[in-house]
């Protein structure tokens, strides 16, 4: 499955139906506008490609008046993401297992919850991510997050274990668990590399080019 918007939202369930259901939502500042946002669906046995068509942007006025599109897609859990993609606002993620799942945000936020897919990939040019889990499993988990500019905050119960491989270039890391304590590389970078209560088939790797991360247990 692929998802591409402008503005606006993607908000994306995991369900244990095997269908799939999308509910969309425009808005625009005046009804040619409104016309104007065309929303393509595309399927065949086993992919979906949805494609959002925004008119172009006024080059006069106070601000870009082209329009949102707000998404709630439900999916399958097993379902695979091979790219979920939003120019600027809010994308969630929630219980997601597929073999892939990869989003990228060029500005906004980005949350991801109780994600287990082999590959999780989250790109974030400008903006926040929150990673949450509320229980943890013994399985293959691979969990990737590049952030060019802004913050990421990150919370693992306290029996998870995984590989910890957390970089912040220019910023600050906080973390939790005592065992994968963060140390200086260089004047203005941290790093950790460290493995958590011997987790050895689960890698959460965070790298963040301006801003700050946070590592918290979710059950303190």
């Amino acid at each position: 499955m692929t998802v591409q918007n402008g503005d606006g939202s993607i908000l994306l369930y995991s369900s244990s139906v095997n269908e799939m259901r999308v509910h969309a939502v425009k808005k625009a500042y005046n009804p040619e506008r409104l016309a104007q946002i065309a929303i393509d669906v595309s399927a065949t046995p086993g992919s979906v490609t949805i494609t959002t068509k925004f008119p172009p942007k006024p080059k006069w006025g106070l601000g870009d008046r082209s329009g949102t599109v707000d998404y709630t897609i439900v999916v399958p859990a097993s379902a695979s993401v091979s790219q979920l993609e939003l120019n600027a606002g809010e994308i969630l993620l929630d219980g997601m297992r597929g073999s892939v799942t990869r989003a990228k945000l060029d500005m906004g936020r980005m949350f991801a919850r109780n994600c287990f897919s082999n590959k999780l990939d989250l790109t974030i040019r400008r903006g926040n991510l929150m990673l949450s889990y509320d229980w943890w499993q013994a399985e293959q988990l691979s969990t990737h997050v590049n952030i060019s500019q802004g913050n990421a905050w990150a919370y693992f119960p306290i029996d998870a274990a995984f590989h910890m491989l957390i970089e912040a270039d220019h910023g600050e890391i906080v973390n939790d668990f005592n065992n994968a304590a963060a140390g200086p590389v260089t004047k203005n970078r941290m790093k950790i590399d460290r493995v958590v209560n011997g987790g050895d088939h689960a890698v959460i790797e965070i790298r963040v080019g301006k801003g700050n991360i946070n590592i918290a247990k979710a059950n303190l």
